[in-house]
């Protein structure tokens, strides 16, 4: 029995399971919301030299995804899914049409300016970390009246907001079309007719690669600004 299901089912159907999310895209995917929540947390907290490493450690992740996005498999490709305003508005204006998902990667109406939150957010978090080190060289907790947290903090707002957008995207396509997104960057995979073919895949060695140029990039910046 395959993952998605048993064979004759998928016979039947006419739909095979097709590897549309490669390894590197669903871990991106799944360790940008694990620390997007841990910096939340850090945040609130007021932990600051765990909340700057957790930045660090997102603008990596977002480095490698824009590698990615240039150098990657077909689907994670930028030329796949981001399209002109019109295309998406086209897109999303049958959003609540009930139809069979036979989509392969991102939707139309999807775009990684996600990325820039995440950014800003890195750079808010080295400003305020370096402004407490001023401050305090010793690096003792600093007074949480005087800390803007993420829930306060202009660019923590766009960032919670871009979450919340996704959440809200999520569950109005698995409600309104009947389309699970959640399942295939889960699993990878997704039934899809067989006249659909299966997306080109890069190499593991090539994200691999493109994972340590992000990390030797990120430890430059965190270095010299």
């Amino acid at each position: 029995m395959d993952a998605d299901g048993p064979v004759t089912a998928q016979t039947q159907s006419g739909r095979r399971p097709v590897l549309v999310w490669d390894m590197p895209t669903k871990l991106f995917h799944w360790l940008v919301v694990v620390l997007v929540v841990t910096a939340y947390v850090t945040s609130r907290l007021n932990w600051m030299d765990w909340h700057v490493r957790i930045g660090e450690a997102l603008l990596a992740l977002v480095l490698f995804r824009l590698l990615w996005g240039f150098f990657g498999s077909e689907t994670a490709r930028f030329r796949r899914f981001l399209r002109a305003p019109a295309a998406a508005w086209r897109h999303l204006r049958h959003v609540f049409r009930r139809e069979a998902d036979l989509q392969v990667g991102h939707k139309c109406g999807g775009r990684g300016w996600y990325c820039y939150c995440w950014l800003c957010c890195w750079g808010d978090a080295k400003r305020r970390h370096a402004r407490r080190r001023a401050v305090d060289p010793m690096g003792s907790r600093v007074d949480r009246q005087r800390h803007h947290s993420a829930a306060h903090d202009p660019v923590g707002r766009i960032a919670l907001a871009a979450v919340a957008l996704h959440v809200l995207a999520i569950t109005l396509y698995a409600i309104a079309k009947g389309h699970n997104l959640l399942r295939p960057m889960l699993i990878g995979r997704k039934l899809l007719p067989e006249q659909i073919g299966a997306p080109r895949p890069a190499s593991a060695l090539l994200a691999l690669l493109l994972l340590v140029v992000s990390v030797v990039a990120t430890t430059l910046l965190a270095m010299y600004l």
